[in-house]
């Protein structure tokens, strides 16, 4: 690969559908592949580099450009598994955007922990089958405006309580249904639970993926 290229699934605008910009104008650039394969996923389509269509960084930072939102997501698959993928952080800051990284908690987030950049990382539960995958050290480096997201069934609720107990963990936290197996009354009672056992609920939050609600949940580029 070119020293500067990057393998592309997509990039669109929509919405953000979840985390600290739900409903927010955003642009999602899409990168191709991951080093997980988690039971739940719901982008498989951007998992294997078969697909990909390669584009330079300044060929992507042109397109969002295009495009004109200033908020970036930037997604997979999984972004920060690709060798180029500081240079294309670096290069949309220099230009103003916002960039939020949607990542999956396997990998070291040391080096992205940059302003303005948001770091949303999803630990990965029970139900994934990937959580002996998760780099533990990552969530005590998260800071105050990044988010630790958990998609939960109700069996992974009870290592979520385990997590938020033993860990001192400053950033939001938001707590996701998988799709069609748990429901959000459930995580809500939940909270309310620990709550009453003593945790700090300040900054957890209940949320669900507004693009699967307005769109198809089957739907791509929204």
């Amino acid at each position: 690969m070119k020293d500067n290229c990057l393998n592309v699934n997509e990039i669109f605008g929509s919405i953000d559908g979840e985390g600290l910009r739900t409903g927010e104008l955003a642009t999602f650039i899409r990168l191709n592949g991951c080093n997980l394969r988690c039971s739940y996923c719901d982008t498989m389509y951007a998992v294997e580099h078969c697909s990909a269509n390669l584009m330079t960084v300044e060929e992507i930072v042109e397109k969002v450009k295009e495009i004109g939102y200033r908020n970036i997501t930037l997604t997979g698959g999984e972004p920060l598994i690709h060798k180029n993928v500081d240079k294309l952080i670096n290069r949309l800051i220099e230009n103003g955007f916002y960039v939020n990284i949607e990542t999956n908690g396997s990998v070291d987030i040391s080096k992205y922990l940059i302003a303005p950049v948001i770091l949303t990382v999803d630990y990965k539960t029970s139900s994934s089958l990937m959580e002996s995958r998760m780099n533990l050290n990552n969530l005590e480096k998260l800071r105050a405006n990044d988010v630790l997201k958990f998609v939960c069934a109700k069996k992974d609720l009870k290592k979520v309580e385990e997590i938020l107990t033993n860990y001192d963990i400053i950033s939001y936290v938001y707590l996701s249904p998988i799709f069609n197996e748990i429901t959000p009354e459930v995580l809500v009672e939940f909270l309310k639970e620990l709550h009453k056992k003593g945790v700090n609920t300040n900054k957890i939050r209940v949320q669900i993926q507004l693009h699967k609600i307005i769109w198809d949940p089957e739907k791509k580029g929204v």
